[in-house]
């Protein structure tokens, strides 16, 4: 595979930190350019991000001595690179002009962030699910008048524990879908000295995250009709989201009903035997098996699983009949992982071998 220069977008905050680890000894991809607000630019990066390294391993050597650029100089960033990474702390329209102004910079953007989710030709992609909407990015270029430039986004981190345990069930006729997520303090970008608050407590509300879990599996079940991704229309979706004391991964407890109820062995043996175009594809971050179904009464759990496959992987247990749904059972991902970083830069693959970098 051909490799790319890419940079990092937001590269001081925690999501920003977790794609510089990614991308240490990629394969693919070499990091070369890190860019963030205006406080932060001329400064290396080691000055930059000071005490606030929040990952658990140390900060490469590679990117110490990279001095941070300004983001907002679109054009000396774009000149750097083949494509970048996206995980900007800002407002959302705020976010949504940035991200196009790299596009139509001829500067290809995978986006960590939420703001472009459901701009029609903009494809929001888990590759083992809907690979395939990466091809409306003809449409978009068409739009923004760009022969490379596009944005392309990974989905909100709250699903990707229960949407790929529930996408090789759809043959069944999935009509309706409860799910409680249970969500770790990173996927606020805080760590226990950052947000005390969360000790000895569960915080019963993630702003905006509700509405994400409801909506956002539509679009990824969606289909591609002219110029846009047209949402599915079922199954109907309601969900609560809490903040729980847990550093990293999230969990969700889900109920499913069935136009079509299948066995129970029929539901094993669809995750088992379920794989997608990143594991077809042999993506370099891709887990060989994606979806692990745990027998054990009390798995999975975020300090024991949240790793798996390099935390690229989910996790479900506890698999039984519900006496007001068909089914309930528990799914776990880790958030900035398979979530966040690791997504996007899966995605990012994805698009590489697609040749969507060329």
């Amino acid at each position: 595979m051909k490799q790319y220069n890419v940079g990092v977008i937001g590269a001081t905050g925690m999501v920003g930190q977790r794609f510089i680890t990614l991308l240490e000894n990629h394969p693919w991809f070499n990091l070369v350019a890190l860019a963030a607000s205006a406080r932060s630019a001329g400064k290396t990066y080691e000055e930059a991000v000071g005490s606030r390294w929040l990952m658990k391993t140390p900060m490469p050597e590679s990117v110490k001595k990279i001095v941070v650029l300004d983001a907002a100089n679109v054009e000396e960033v774009a000149a750097k690179v083949d494509f970048v990474f996206c995980a900007v702390n800002m407002k959302k329209d705020e976010i949504k002009a940035l991200e196009e102004a790299y596009a139509k910079a001829e500067c290809p953007v995978v986006s960590n962030n939420s703001a472009h989710r459901f701009t029609p030709d903009v494809p929001m992609v888990v590759p083992e699910i809907n690979a395939d909407h990466i091809d409306i990015i003809p449409a978009q270029r068409k739009r923004l008048g760009t022969k490379r430039g596009f944005v392309a986004v990974k989905s909100n981190c709250s699903l990707q524990s229960y949407v790929p345990a529930l996408h090789p069930l759809r043959k069944y006729g999935i009509s309706d879908v409860l799910v409680c997520t249970y969500q770790a303090i990173s996927g606020a970008g805080k760590t226990f000295e950052t947000f005390p608050d969360i000790l000895d407590n569960v915080i019963p509300y993630i702003g905006g995250e509700e509405e994400k879990s409801e909506q956002e599996p539509l679009k990824l079940w969606g289909h591609i009709e002219g110029d846009k991704i047209v949402s599915a229309e079922s199954p109907r979706f309601t969900a609560q989201c809490l903040r729980v004391p847990v550093s990293d991964g999230h969990m969700g407890a889900v109920f499913v009903r069935f136009e079509n109820k299948p066995s129970k062995e029929e539901i094993l043996q669809a995750w088992k035997e379920f794989h997608g175009p990143a594991q077809d594809l042999e993506l370099p971050s891709a887990p060989k098996q994606f979806l692990h179904y745990f027998e054990e009464n009390d798995r999975p759990q975020p300090k024991l699983d949240r790793m798996l496959e390099n935390g690229m992987a989910v996790s479900i247990g506890r698999l039984r009949e519900d006496n007001q749904y068909d089914y309930k059972f528990v799914c776990l991902s880790h958030n900035t992982l398979r979530g966040a970083a690791g997504g996007a830069v899966l995605l990012a693959e994805l698009l590489a071998a697609k040749g969507y970098f060329d």
